[in-house]
């Protein structure tokens, strides 16, 4: 591997070893930081933002006030009341996450290079060969760190590792094409096919992520596309039917996946100081999203149904 891309930098949540989820086989997936939509249910708020922060959990606290005294921005405060944290003086720099050995604080997000993540990668290269897997590039959106993603993507094409990008592809068409020749699979969300409704939901319009699938699949590149099932945004027959009827006609799609949504992220928002809109959703139903699978399969396509 080339010292220019071993050296590139980017910022990620986590790096997942063992993945099953992710595409084929037994993957290992890089999850980056940054996203440049905004779906209200989404399951991990700790990826939207490009830069690292800090997670609360106040039921880990056992009150030793080390964060008090490592804070030089005092965010933590002891008042009256209780302990307090400023979240809107922190600059996430860490300090009172080091000291706090009951993991009650948490820096999410770290800059690394391609070549620390390789080292992780490479330590499995044995599973891939095993169960036909590889790595997976997710978020957030891999695509709003280009360099970082592209270098990844070239050091696991270089070492013969099979490499899937997860990406709205709400971009333009030059910065998704650019990547294609590193991918050997390309895996993409289609929320919901009425404009209006896509916009009102993720905070973007869709008429660029529908055209740039239909190019991703006039060029040949293998294509996987996932669907959130989601209460009140597209968990009605018309709504996946609408869905199935235009990846119908991707020529190179693999299948649709069905994934039912789940309010598990509740405890993530909380310990980011944000507010989840989707808490009081419920979760769909197996029975529901077999009777949606169903619809889906009327179009002649291959559809799985994701966990519930």
């Amino acid at each position: 591997m080339a010292n220019s891309i071993s050296s590139v930098r980017g910022t990620i949540t986590e790096v997942q070893r063992f993945s099953v989820h992710d595409g084929p086989g037994i993957r290992t997936t890089v999850f980056v930081k940054g996203c440049n939509l905004h779906c209200f249910w989404c399951h991990n708020p700790e990826t939207h933002r490009l830069a690292p922060e800090l997670e609360l959990h106040p039921d880990r606290c056992i009150g030793c006030l080390a964060c008090v005294a490592a804070c030089e921005r005092h965010c933590h405060e002891v008042t009256s009341e209780g302990k307090v944290f400023h979240r809107e003086d922190c600059i996430a720099c860490g300090a009172c996450a080091r000291e706090c050995f009951a993991d009650a604080l948490h820096l999410v997000g770290r800059e690394v290079s391609v070549g620390e993540i390789m080292g992780d990668i490479l330590a499995d290269r044995a599973f891939y060969a095993n169960s036909g897997g590889g790595v997976t590039i997710s978020g957030g959106e891999p695509l709003l760190q280009p360099e970082f993603t592209a270098a990844l993507l070239t050091a696991c094409r270089e070492e013969g590792i099979h490499a899937a990008i997860e990406t709205a592809v709400q971009f333009p068409w030059e910065r998704v094409a650019a990547v294609l020749p590193l991918v050997d699979l390309l895996m993409m969300d289609i929320k919901v096919m009425d404009e209006a409704t896509h916009r009102r939901v993720t905070g973007v319009g869709n008429a660029r992520i529908l055209e740039n699938a239909r190019r991703i699949a006039a060029s040949g590149k293998p294509m996987i596309v996932r669907t959130p099932v989601v209460p009140g945004v597209n968990d009605t027959s018309e709504a996946i039917g609408e869905i199935a009827a235009f990846v119908r006609g991707l020529p190179t799609l693999q299948y649709l996946d069905l994934l039912p949504f789940h309010p598990m992220a509740a405890g993530k928002y909380d310990s980011l100081g944000r507010a989840y809109e989707a808490r009081n959703l419920p979760r769909p139903t197996s029975e529901h999203m077999e009777a949606l699978a169903q619809r889906a399969r009327a179009e002649g396509i291959e559809v799985r149904l994701g966990r519930n």
